[in-house]
């Protein structure tokens, strides 16, 4: 099967490909820039925020190390280091599952609460002037993953 070139000899999949190069480059300026500015302002790495932030949506405050690492994007390693880390400074604690005893939960403390519902506005406005300094990230997404219907 071939594909028609575009204008300027580049396949749509090529054009494609370079969308996505765009995109992921300009979403790791935005996360460069809002990582800056939580350690600058909260003393926390973006992934160590974004790590609070989910805790602090869920019920009972807490999460499964392995949930966690799954919504925040990395290994359970990695996490458990980013747990000791957020633990030292008292924003959280672990708990072990009251069911089978394996299981290890994180858990916002008091303190974690406070840093998020802290951060949580001026938060949003950075990330609203990241994404204006990425330019043109939305006309990308837009791009690559058309409206739906």
């Amino acid at each position: 099967m071939h594909m028609k070139p575009t204008p300027g000899g580049a396949q749509p999949a090529d054009v494609t490909a370079e969308t996505w190069f765009r995109a992921t480059t300009a979403v790791t300026s935005v996360n460069a820039q809002l990582g800056a500015w939580l350690t600058e302002r909260h003393r926390v790495s973006l992934s160590e925020y974004r790590a609070l932030r989910y805790l602090s949506t869920m019920p009972d405050l807490e999460a499964r190390v392995s949930e966690l690492a799954h919504r925040i994007d990395l290994n359970q390693s990695s996490v458990t280091r980013l747990l000791g880390r957020l633990e030292a400074r008292g924003l959280t604690r672990r708990d072990l599952c009251s069911e089978d005893g394996r299981g290890v939960y994180a858990v916002l403390t008091d303190a974690g609460q406070a840093l998020v519902r802290d951060a949580r506005e001026p938060f949003l406005a950075q990330l609203e002037r990241a994404l204006q300094d990425a330019g043109d990230l939305r006309h990308e997404l837009d791009t690559l993953l058309p409206a739906a219907d």
